[in-house]
């Protein structure tokens, strides 16, 4: 690809302290359109101020410790937000002087070429669309040529081609198990749809859940997968995993993930303490909503527990909110298997990982997770405990299937490895950019 195109992606959840699984499909995407060989533009919505020589600080101090809250009482900070609309969106350069010591903060964002930040831009962008039913327009002096927003938000670029990846429809497809305010969220999906350049998803699941519910034309919209880097820093471990939690190496199960609705934790739970297995179970993953529900069960397995770092850790299960990557891809490694009965999803990167570790998986048969796992893991209902139960007993209990699902998984990842990612991109891209060729100056991509 030719190192004139450039191409932009936003930061709405790389920005994010603890990331989410779209601030990995950010990182992997950004990486990846380095890879191609072109540039790479990042929007975010940081408070940077005006002063130029004070911008790349108080971008990375953000970045650090999260952005500030807005000061002012909340009367004060109303009028002002409402002053605020009339006003034009106000966008700064955030330039690169290389005196910043960016420490762990470098492995977040992936190489950006320029970076430009309009102070809270998605929270005006969502007060914008709610109050007039319209994308915020956002104009750069010099766009790049696509501008690929990395989740559905209400902005639009000025002078670009706008792809927006729609990861899946869960907050139509399982409304009661979202916060969403599902009459926005539908506008803005149909939006984008009816207004984006190309939409881009991450599994044939979501892309058949769009087509069918938006109508939107097949050769409107792709699916280029993803892919993720389960690599670890050398000297980056942080401790072994039996020093810090007691647990043995292939002596534990694991589910990695939010604890929300949708993630079907509570009968996970349930499956697991109806197994009457004496293999361990550990829960990472920060509470959201309706924690509480899914975690009702869990102080039945807490018997003998102690507290390891702020975390809590029994004999049977061990919960902890929030590891550093490189702990949690250890912690993946070493497990007996990766539990991910998720009732939806759009891709299901969990159940990757495990399959590039080399750890067996049990999963749900549902949305995107069959393409994913294909014949490598475990499929079960989500709905059905007794199901579930019988999967986690057997992978307990047979060392054979083990080897087997773990061999099996290996191999199933490589169709999702970073060459054929970056290789979806790239004919996504080109298509793009081949449909206006003729009618405006955007650079060929030329070859890979």
């Amino acid at each position: 690809m030719r190192s004139d195109v450039r191409i932009g992606i936003d930061g709405f959840n790389l920005a994010m302290p603890h990331g989410t699984g779209v601030a990995t499909y950010g990182l992997a995407l950004g990486e990846a359109i380095k890879s191609l060989g072109a540039r790479l533009d990042g929007v975010f919505g940081i408070p940077v101020g005006v002063r130029p020589e004070l911008r790349e600080i108080l971008f990375y101090e953000a970045l650090g410790r999260g952005i500030p809250q807005e000061a002012g009482l909340p009367a004060v900070r109303a009028v002002r937000r409402w002053i605020g609309q009339f006003r034009r969106t106000r966008v700064f350069d955030v330039a690169k002087s290389g005196l910043i010591v960016q420490g762990a903060l470098e492995r977040r964002l992936p190489q950006f070429d320029r970076i430009v930040s309009s102070a809270r831009l998605f929270e005006k962008a969502d007060r914008h669309f709610a109050r007039t039913g319209r994308f915020l327009t956002l104009r750069l002096p010099d766009p790049p040529a696509i501008m690929h927003w990395t989740y559905p938000v209400p902005i639009r670029m000025a002078g670009t081609n706008n792809v927006y990846t729609l990861h899946d429809l869960v907050p139509l497809k399982l409304p009661y198990a979202t916060l969403d305010r599902k009459r926005l969220y539908y506008r803005m999906i149909e939006t984008i749809v009816r207004d984006a350049e190309h939409v881009c998803t991450v599994s044939e699941s979501s892309r058949t859940d769009v087509i069918e519910q938006f109508g939107i034309a097949a050769d409107r919209i792709t699916n280029t997968y993803q892919s993720v880097s389960t690599a670890q820093p050398v000297g980056d471990r942080r401790g072994d995993v039996t020093a810090l939690f007691g647990l043995e190496p292939r002596g534990y199960f694991l589910y990695f993930g939010a604890i929300e609705p949708k993630k079907n934790v509570g009968r996970l739970i349930e499956a697991y303490l109806g197994s009457q297995v004496d293999t361990p179970l550990v829960l990472v993953g920060a509470r959201a909503w309706q924690a509480d529900e899914d975690l009702r069960l869990l102080s039945s397995g807490l018997a003998g527990s102690r507290n390891v770092f702020g975390n809590h850790v029994a004999s049977h299960i061990v919960q902890l909110e929030y590891l550093p990557r490189a702990l949690l891809l250890r912690l993946i490694e070493d497990a007996k298997g990766v539990i991910f009965p998720s009732l939806y999803e759009g891709f299901g990167l969990p159940v990757l990982e495990a399959m590039q570790l080399g750890t067996p998986v049990i999963t749900s048969d549902r949305s995107s997770l069959p393409e994913v796992a294909g014949a490598a893991a475990l499929a079960v209902d989500p709905y059905d405990v007794g199901a579930l139960t019988s999967a986690i007993q057997r992978l307990d209990r047979d060392d054979d299937l083990a080897r087997r699902l773990a061999a099996a998984g290996t191999e199933q990842a490589r169709l999702f490895t970073q060459d054929r990612y970056r290789e979806r991109l790239f004919t996504m891209y080109d298509m793009i950019l081949a449909k206006n060729r003729r009618t405006r100056s955007t650079p060929h991509m030329g070859s890979k």
